[in-house]
């Protein structure tokens, strides 16, 4: 699939990206106990702090990605998420890139994010590794799980 892929900020509205921020959330609750699930709901995606984007390709929604800001030079990756259909085209990549981008744009100077730990989660350590980001500690209010990944990379 050689399609242009189109990133947008996304008031959270559309139908089709409540049902994907749904599908995401489901998809954690499946692979994790509640406890170590800290996937945004709508409502916690609404918070000033928090930016969010949609990926299009023509006129399917591919995927979904947000930024948090934590302080004026931290920010945190959170609800990246690819619809099945669109998996193992670069939409993932295409959303990272673009979230990093507008994060260098505001000053910020690092990026974190937690993911899980199981095998599930291997595609996203590969991307997230791919692109700069390295294994740290919890951070930010987070606690030791064994069923989550803590990562950071310099912007």
């Amino acid at each position: 699939m050689h399609a242009t892929i189109r990133i947008q900020p996304d008031d959270l509205s559309g139908q089709a990206t409540r049902r994907l921020i749904a599908f995401h959330l489901a998809g954690m609750l499946e692979t994790s106990p509640p406890e170590s699930v800290h996937a945004l709901d709508i409502d916690a995606l609404r918070d000033p702090a928090v930016s969010f984007w949609s990926a299009w390709v023509q006129d399917d929604l591919a995927g979904i990605g947000a930024l948090k800001t934590m302080d004026a030079e931290r920010g945190e990756l959170k609800s990246m998420r690819v619809d099945d259909r669109f998996r193992g085209y670069g939409i993932g990549r295409a959303l990272l890139r673009h979230i990093m981008a507008d994060a260098r744009a505001r000053g910020m100077t690092s990026l974190w994010l937690e993911t899980g730990s199981t095998e599930e989660f291997l595609p996203a350590q590969r991307l997230y590794e791919s692109e700069g980001f390295t294994e740290c500690g919890p951070f930010d209010g987070y606690a030791l799980d064994p069923h989550s990944m803590f990562m950071t990379r310099a912007l």
